[in-house]
């Protein structure tokens, strides 16, 4: 959907100004007016929930606010971090609690409920005050995950010193409402695994910057970490080990995590392509096993692809796919459809038998597979998502629902919006988390990363969504995503190397324009983003440095042109 600025039965607060000194909100705010009076948070500061029926992971929200608003204690990134702020603070009123309240047409459902909506359907809009008068804060929204959103906020809102919490911007009025509803991060867990408890640390970072859906890629050629019930041999043979399975149950934890924190978990198995790991299994539906050289029959390796074209894989396929998919409370799940290499094929027996015995083409097959699977997820209630091969590079049947992911180039948006398919942004050229790392094959010491170079937060936020998109077709924009494809990453590095630049497509997605009106833009945008980046160290996160602590002290004093 295009860029909006609805917030349902929310009244909107006049007046957009974005003061300089605002530094800390990060995705800013859809409309947001301060004042310059100091206010400090009182020692028995409370979060008043006025909400009836009110769910238990709303009250679970609640405590995680209130533990950060006691434990960040994050000074202010100026020179002395608030040491000049005691004046003002002597004097200051006290604030003693923040009032949660739905507005009166609302539904109270819990926030992993509302966060797993159709999106387009998701109410995740709210409306902050803080009086500088020391009387209560307000917190108002249409759902239980507006409320969710809000605190996010509330919580950004307030550095330490000395003992003392305290923001110097009161009053505050904020009303908010995302620009776009699919703001992602993907991660691969197939080339390298990461424990559980990475990836529960990465859905909190994730949902400090109101990101609001997990796209998990969990399988790939390298391993098969998956266990699904209906066939446990895929892990049992596919994972690297017995302590690197996503059990069922890691599974159902992990979704109900991000659910409770407002994500949607979108699970990717990639086919039929990124498969050789199921020979292990099902040595005979895999095309081109560990074949080499491998670069004749496959991206990376090790080759082996699906052998689409034999009807026992075709029902194989889609019975994993919908076996997988209905334990999952998600609309979407991803089948992937990208990197096919058609040569495997080409020199694949089996396949060619088939064809020829049939007297269907490659691209046939691969239509009859990709309408079989994606009808056994529609079944399910699921809607498929595709890598925009399977639109471009292939002419296939596919239902008008489909979403396609957008990788290869920015550039290919239009040729996809120009088919009708709605849109998630993944360019490779701005929002690939692993591009500039140096080549990995080995023997090949001269080698560099294909998506060279490496993809700054600030190259990332200049990210347009509606490029080369005509006005009719801005509503076929979903959102986008930031991803971390894992060859060359693991747990070691998944924080420093996600974070902070995964900020960087939050902000474009939930905010699409400063409150001014005026365009994003890297100079007014990496103060805050230096707070995001601080808050999180606080919160025990390992994020990488964005510039030496002298410049982030010191707002615009290292821009080229200062």
């Amino acid at each position: 959907m295009a860029p909006s600025r609805r917030v349902g039965i929310l009244a909107l607060v006049a007046g957009c100004l974005l003061p300089s000194s605002v530094l800390a909100l990060w995705p800013i705010p859809s409309t947001l007016e301060t004042g310059m009076t100091a206010l400090k948070v009182s020692s028995a500061f409370y979060f008043d929930v006025q909400v009836e029926g009110a769910p238990a992971d709303l009250y679970e929200a609640v405590a995680q606010a209130q533990y950060y608003l006691a434990n960040d204690k994050l000074g202010r990134l100026v020179v002395g971090r608030g040491a000049n702020d005691t004046t003002a603070l002597a004097s200051a009123k006290t604030l003693s609690k923040l009032t949660l309240s739905l507005t009166s047409s609302a539904t109270t459902e819990p926030i992993s409920s509302e966060a797993v909506k159709p999106l387009g359907t998701r109410s995740e809009e709210y409306a902050l005050t803080i009086p500088a008068d020391g009387s209560a804060a307000t917190l108002t929204a249409n759902s239980t995950l507006g409320l969710y959103r809000g605190l996010t906020t509330f919580n950004q809102l307030f550095y330490y010193y000395n003992g003392v919490t305290y923001t110097l911007l009161a009053p505050i009025a904020i009303t908010d409402t995302p620009a776009y509803p699919f703001r992602g991060l993907a991660l691969d867990t197939a080339r390298n695994y990461y424990p559980v408890s990475d990836i529960l640390r990465t859905l909190d970072a994730m949902s400090w910057v109101k990101i609001n859906t997990f796209h998990w890629h969990i399988t790939d050629s390298q391993s098969f970490p998956l266990e699904v019930a209906q066939y446990p041999e895929l892990a049992i043979n596919g994972a690297y080990s017995p302590q690197e399975v996503y059990t069922e149950s890691d599974v159902q934890y992990i979704v109900q995590y991000a659910a409770a924190r407002g994500i949607d978990v979108m699970m990717e198995i990639d086919t039929p392509g990124h498969t050789s790991i199921i020979a292990t299994t099902y040595p005979d539906y895999i095309a081109c096993f560990d074949e080499t050289p491998w670069a004749q029959y496959a991206n990376e390796p090790p080759a082996g692809q699906l052998r689409f074209a034999l009807p026992e894989v075709v029902n194989f396929t889609a019975s994993l796919l919908s076996d997988v998919a209905k334990t999952l409370p998600s609309y979407y799940f991803s089948t992937g459809g990208d990197e096919l290499n058609t040569n495997c094929y080409a020199k694949d027996y089996p396949t060619q038998l088939q064809l020829n015995s049939t007297g269907m083409t490659l691209n046939g097959a691969l239509n009859t597979f990709t309408q079989v699977s994606h009808a056994a997820l529609m079944a399910e209630g699921k809607t498929p998502v595709v890598w925009e091969e399977m639109v471009l590079n292939w002419n296939l049947t596919l239902a008008n629902e489909t979403i396609v992911m957008v990788w290869i180039s920015s550039a290919d948006a239009a040729a996809v919006a120009e088919k009708g398919f709605r849109i998630i942004h993944a360019p490779s050229n701005y929002f690939y988390l692993d591009c500039g790392a140096g080549g990995w094959v080995g023997g090949y010491p001269a080698g560099n990363s294909w998506c060279d170079p490496f993809k700054t937060w600030s190259e990332a936020y200049t990210f347009d969504p509606l490029a080369n998109l005509t006005q009719a077709q801005y509503e076929l924009v979903l959102g986008g995503e930031q991803l971390l494809w894992s060859e060359q990453s693991g747990p070691e590095n998944l924080d420093p190397i996600v974070w902070p630049r995964a900020a960087s497509s939050a902000e474009i997605f939930w905010s699409g324009k400063q409150p001014t009106g005026a365009p994003l833009n890297v100079t007014e945008a990496l103060p805050r983003l230096h707070d995001v980046r601080y808050r999180m160290v606080q919160r025990g996160l390992h994020p990488i440095q964005l510039q030496p602590q002298w410049c982030a002290l010191r707002p615009d004093a290292c821009d080229l042109t200062a």
